[in-house]
């Protein structure tokens, strides 16, 4: 039995101080008897250290919000894994639409920072998704698919790895994706997870649904078989709307 896992990615909002507050406020209500699933929040980068501090205690993960697959060096407003590592981070986010779409990342980068944070210690959530342009011609198996092979090259272990299946069509667009078609992706990767390794690794894999997921939708994406939680943006910055997702997935 796969446990769910949301995670709240918060992308490039709240100061350390607005963050402190969130991350306290999901915290205590995180921490309680009732919360089944698997927890996690991606505050900005300025906030991890501060953030990790105030959730130690209460089971709630520390993700980052991307990282360079260097140790170090001359890359300027770049963050290694290493420096994740120390600032107490469990995830990293890598590969998501808006640094696909935004910031040139292909899966070939992607593919160079899964290994690294991987190597590092580090659990990965890598996400892939197809665009609205990409859906209506109907080659949302090809991009998918293309973005999970090319994104785990030379990856042998995948367990310590979440996939998140994000359709950028509905980030941020108050679209979403049927909990039909959601779990026809879902199932198509697990299918291709379990030809690149075999069928225990691709049972064993979870993956997310992330795209507007919020608390009145959450409930019929979570029961589909192969949904296995969420990663979350704007209803992550609301305690009161990520715990009702949280509370969703068990």
């Amino acid at each position: 039995m796969r446990r769910k896992i949301v995670v709240g990615n918060w992308k490039m909002n709240n100061t350390i101080a607005e963050s402190i507050e969130l991350a306290t406020e999901i915290a205590e209500k995180a921490g309680s008897d009732g919360v089944t699933c698997e927890v996690g929040i991606a505050p900005a980068f300025p906030a991890l250290y501060e953030v990790g501090k105030v959730i130690e205690w209460s089971g709630v993960k520390l993700a980052a919000q991307n990282c360079h697959y260097e140790n170090d060096g001359a890359f300027t407003g770049e963050v290694s894994t290493r420096m994740l590592a120390a600032a107490g981070c469990n995830y990293v986010i890598i590969g998501h639409s808006e640094r696909r779409q935004l910031f040139g990342e292909t899966n070939a980068t992607v593919n160079l920072k899964v290994k690294k944070a991987l190597a590092e210690g580090l659990r990965v959530i890598l996400c892939v998704g197809e665009t609205l342009d990409e859906r209506e011609r109907g080659v949302t198996g090809e991009i998918v698919t293309a973005q999970v092979v090319e994104g785990l090259a030379d990856v042998s272990d995948i367990s310590n790895l979440v996939i998140a299946y994000e359709p950028v069509w509905a980030i941020g667009t108050g679209k979403t994706a049927t909990k039909e078609q959601a779990q026809e992706v879902h199932a198509m990767i697990r299918a291709r997870v379990a030809k690149l390794y075999d069928q225990k690794t691709a049972d064993h894999l979870r993956i997310q649904y992330g795209g507007s997921v919020k608390p009145s939708n959450a409930v019929e994406l979570f029961a589909m078989p192969d949904i296995d939680g969420g990663l979350i943006g704007g209803a992550s910055l609301k305690a009161d709307d990520f715990m009702a997702i949280v509370e969703a997935a068990g």
